[in-house]
């Protein structure tokens, strides 16, 4: 991987974006960059569930990845799903050159508590790692 690009989806929170980048660059040792594109998520929308289908989203991605994209990683704060479970926090192509990770579940405000950026910040670079080492061929940890 040469790097790893950001794509923000929907109304994603810039400042979460920008300090993303870094720790995905210390995590991976290539640059990252955010894309000046956004994904409009409209279309991946389920309107009895209002959730958004992930592997749709991924899909649609494929549209934005460039010869130099690496890996592109979208980012969203809406609430996201796959058809066999309730959530997801996010999904990935085993492999691929695509994911997708949301902050709508690694927010502290969902459960009724208190915000917390910095455990925000903490949270979206796990799934963010997790996600990305998917596209790189990790599978899903069974524990």
């Amino acid at each position: 991987m040469s790097l790893i690009q950001l794509l923000p989806i929907g109304e994603a929170d810039v400042s979460l974006l920008s300090s993303l980048g870094p720790a995905l660059e210390a995590e991976f040792g290539v640059p990252c960059e955010v894309r000046g594109v956004k994904l409009d998520p409209a279309p991946s929308l389920h309107p009895e569930r209002q959730q958004y289908l992930s592997t749709d989203i991924l899909r649609r991605m494929q549209s934005y990845l460039m010869p130099n994209s690496g890996r592109l990683l979208g980012v969203t704060s809406l609430d996201l799903y796959i058809p066999t479970l309730t959530f997801v926090f996010g999904e990935a192509q085993l492999e691929g050159s695509c994911a997708v990770v949301s902050t709508y579940r690694l927010r502290q405000e969902v459960y009724g508590l208190p915000p917390d950026n910095e455990l925000l910040r903490l949270r979206l670079a796990k799934a963010a790692g997790q996600e990305l080492g998917q596209t790189l061929g990790l599978a899903e940890c069974g524990d």
